[in-house]
C-alpha cells in the first residue's frame, strides 16, 4: 500500500507478490523506476517485522557499506537494503549470508536499475533471490478498480463485455497524468510539468551517469525527446543515430542506459514463424505516458486536436498498462508486438504458455471500422483456434461484434474489468 497526499492510501497490486515471496525466499528485490513508491511500499511490508533499514542514497551509509561489505550485511533478523544498484558489491556479501543460513525473507531489497544486467555485478544471487517490478501507479489502482483484463480476456476470450463512461478527453487527461504517485497528486499543469523536467533531469544527472558516463548530456535529452516522439514505434538504432549525428552504437548505448533506469521499455517482436517476411525490430514505450507528453509539451486538451500525438502516446499508454499487469495476473502471459515487412501489424500480442494468443490493436477514435481489424484477422488466418480473441480497444463506450473472435472494447476495459 503506497500512502498519497490525496488523503487515502492507494493498495498496490505488487505487495501479495512480495509478502508471499518473502515467505520461501531468501532474497527478495523489488525493482522499478524512481519515485514510483518502491520505499513506501517496503515501509508498509516490513511493519512489524523488525526489520533493519539501509538507505544507499545516504552517503554515510553507501560509505560503509563500500568498506565493508560482509560487515554491513550482517544481521539474523530481515534486513531492507534501499536503492542497492548504488552499492552492488552487496550482492556477494549477501550471497555469502542467505547460503550460511538459508532462512526465507532474509533480505528485501528496492533497485531503481535493472542491477542484474551491470556489467560490474559480482554474483547474481541465481536461485536465491526473487524479482518482482513495480511500476508507476496503474490505472486500477489509481481508480481502485480490478485491473484484471489480461486474465479475464484469456478465460472469457470474445465473450468479454464493457461498457465505458470515459470520453476521448478522459483518456488524453489520463495519458498525459501518468502513474507517478507525485504527479498523480498534482492537479496543477504547470507543477506537474516542474515535476517531470525534475525527474528527467535528476535520472540522466544521477542514475544514468552513476551506471556509465556518458560523453554528451544534450544528447541524451535530445535522445529522450525523440523517443517521446516515437513512442510505440520501431525501434531502429540505425536511424536514431542518425537522426541525433550518434555512431549506432553510442545510439545502442543510451538507449540501453534509458531501459535500465526504467524510463523506456522495449515490447519484442513476436512471430512464432507465421510468415518469413515478420520484422524483428523492437518497438519502444515510455514506462510512464505522462513524461512521453511531458517531453512533447502536449496537455489533454492539444493531445485530441487534429494531428495530435494522441494515438502514438495513446498506444505506448495501454503498452504500459498491459505490461503493469502481466507482473500481478494469474496465468503467465508476454506482451509483444507484431509487423510484416509489408506493413501488416498488430499493437501488442499477448501469449500464454500453452501458445494461446490475444491480439490488440489501439484505435484513438471512438468509432472503428472493419478496416482496423484487419492485421487481427490476418492472426486469425494464421493462428486458427490458437487465437482467443482479436480486440481493437478504442476510445468510445460500447463493446461491439465485427466477425468470429473480434470485437471493438473501450480502452478503460484494461483496467475496469477483472
Amino acid at each position: 500500500m503506497v500512502s498519497t497526499p490525496l488523503g487515502r492510501v492507494v493498495p498496490r497490486h505488487a505487495e501479495k507478490a512480495v509478502v508471499e515471496a518473502l515467505a520461501d525466499t531468501r532474497v527478495v528485490l523489488i525493482n522499478g523506476a524512481r519515485q514510483c513508491g518502491k520505499s513506501t511500499l517496503v515501509k508498509q511490508i516490513a511493519k512489524g517485522r523488525a526489520a533493519e533499514w539501509r538507505d544507499m542514497d545516504r552517503e554515510f551509509m553507501r560509505q560503509g557499506a563500500m568498506s565493508d561489505p560482509e560487515g554491513f550485511v550482517d544481521f539474523s533478523g530481515m534486513m531492507v537494503i534501499d536503492e542497492i544498484q548504488r552499492v552492488p558489491e552487496l550482492l556477494l556479501a549477501i550471497k555469502a549470508q542467505v547460503d550460511d543460513d538459508p532462512r526465507p525473507g532474509r533480505y528485501l531489497l528496492t533497485g531503481s536499475a535493472r542491477i542484474l544486467g551491470l556489467r560490474a555485478l559480482p554474483d547474481t544471487l541465481a536461485g536465491r533471490m526473487e524479482t518482482i517490478e513495480l511500476w508507476p501507479f496503474s490505472q486500477g489502482e489509481i481508480d481502485s478498480t480490478p485491473d484484471g483484463f489480461v486474465d479475464a480476456i484469456f478465460a472469457q476470450g470474445a465473450d468479454l463485455r464493457h461498457t465505458s463512461q470515459l470520453s476521448r478527453v478522459d483518456y488524453a487527461e489520463r495519458v498525459v497524468r501518468g502513474g507517478f504517485p507525485e504527479a498523480v497528486t498534482r492537479t496543477n499543469i504547470r507543477r506537474r510539468q516542474h515535476f517531470f523536467d525534475s525527474y528527467i533531469g535528476d535520472l540522466i544527472a544521477r542514475d544514468v551517469n552513476e551506471l556509465s558516463e556518458i560523453e554528451r548530456v544534450p544528447d541524451m535529452h535530445a535522445l529522450t525527446r525523440l523517443l517521446a516522439a516515437r513512442s510505440g514505434q520501431l525501434l531502429v538504432r540505425q536511424s536514431i543515430g542518425s537522426d541525433l549525428g550518434l555512431p549506432a552504437s553510442t545510439a545502442y548505448r543510451y538507449l540501453s542506459l534509458l531501459e535500465e533506469v526504467y524510463l523506456i521499455k522495449r515490447i519484442p517482436a513476436w512471430s512464432r514463424n507465421l510468415s518469413n517476411r515478420a520484422v524483428h525490430t523492437s518497438k519502444v514505450a515510455f514506462v510512464d505516458s505522462g513524461i512521453a507528453a511531458s517531453l512533447l509539451g502536449v496537455d489533454s486538451r492539444g493531445l485530441v486536436r487534429p494531428n495530435g500525438s494522441f494515438g502514438p502516446l495513446l498506444e505506448g499508454f495501454v503498452l504500459m498498462e498491459l505490461a503493469r499487469q502481466l507482473s500481478w495476473a494469474e496465468g503467465q502471459v508476454d506482451l509483444y508486438h507484431y509487423r510484416t515487412k509489408d506493413g501488416v501489424e498488430v499493437d501488442a500480442i499477448l501469449e500464454n504458455r500453452r501458445g494461446q494468443v490475444v491480439g490488440i490493436e489501439v484505435k484513438a477514435t471512438s468509432t472503428v471500422r472493419a478496416d482496423d481489424f484487419k492485421g487481427l484477422r490476418h492472426l486469425a488466418d494464421r493462428l486458427g483456434d490458437d487465437l482467443i480473441a482479436g480486440i481493437v480497444l478504442h476510445t468510445g463506450t460500447q463493446t461491439l461484434p465485427f466477425g468470429d473472435r473480434m470485437r471493438a472494447m473501450p480502452v478503460s476495459a484494461l483496467w475496469e474489468v477483472g
